[in-house]
């Protein structure tokens, strides 16, 4: 099928201005003084493609995301014990399949609802869907993440090959608001991901956001079901790999009005070669 002839959307994406200034964000209420230049201020309304079409072709070591069948047996997602006990070893199996990496560890999930108070009022677990441009590490912050985990080893780990994925999947029922897009590794330029950082009471972050470039092609993957995972490159210490995929929610306008609550977990891990 040619590109001309995929089916698509029009929808807003959140991207970032490039204006020279430092882009940051606070997770608590900054110094009255400080000049903000918050991320997500540069709305562009653009094609989304449908992806299921190409399901198959996609690879996360190229576009930097790939869509598999997963294990749906697991429907504890309240119990965040027995999410780790029994639903991490569902993710390391799933990651390994399909990366063939010889060790993957899980670090930390998320359930993402949508929340009305926004991102600062945020749990550890419980997050709002997030509607902007991003990825979630970069060069820098990815290593520094492998030395808080594994202190001890941190140095002969980092001498590999590490990538990190995420894999996103619905909790109970399909997709119907709010799904995720991913921007084609292939269409932009590492100069288009300007870095974000994520300032907390104790500590700063970082991760990619994205200035805006006709060359961007989007896919998303309408009514994605509970059995149905995306695998998702969100860091990569090799070349020649896709790395440090951009990803978004988006607000689909062919949604239902009354389409139920998207709710969704993604897993985020290590994996090792």
């Amino acid at each position: 099928m040619t590109q001309d002839k995929e089916e698509f959307i029009k929808a807003t994406i959140n991207y970032s201005l490039d204006n020279g200034a430092p882009l940051d964000y606070y997770f608590y209420e900054p110094n009255p003084a400080f000049i903000l230049n918050p991320p997500g201020t540069d709305l562009r309304e653009l094609k989304i493609l449908n992806g299921w079409s190409k399901v198959n072709e996609f690879s996360h070591d190229r576009e930097g995301f790939e869509l598999k069948p997963i294990d749906n047996s697991f429907d504890q997602f309240d119990d965040v014990d027995a999410v780790k006990k029994s639903f991490y070893p569902l993710i390391i199996k799933f990651v390994k399949m399909h990366t063939q990496a010889k060790r993957v560890e899980v670090f930390d999930h998320t359930i993402r609802k949508p929340m009305s108070e926004g991102l600062k009022y945020q749990t550890d677990i419980q997050r709002p869907i997030v509607q902007l441009a991003h990825s979630d590490y970069t060069s820098k912050s990815a290593p520094q993440r492998v030395r808080e985990l594994f202190p001890i080893d941190a140095d002969k780990l980092i001498r590999r090959r590490i990538a990190f994925f995420n894999v996103w999947k619905p909790l109970y029922r399909t997709v119907e608001e709010f799904p995720l897009a991913m921007c084609d590794e292939t269409t932009l330029v590492e100069e288009d991901k300007l870095t974000m950082e994520l300032k907390y009471n104790d500590r700063t972050g970082e991760i990619f956001v994205l200035r805006y470039s006709p060359t961007h092609r989007w896919y998303y993957f309408p009514k994605m079901k509970p059995d149905q995972a995306l695998l998702l490159k969100t860091y990569e210490s090799e070349p020649n790999h896709a790395s440090s995929m951009i990803h978004s929610a988006f607000e689909d306008p062919s949604s239902p009005i009354n389409a139920p609550t998207r709710e969704s977990i993604e897993v985020r891990t290590m994996a090792f070669f």
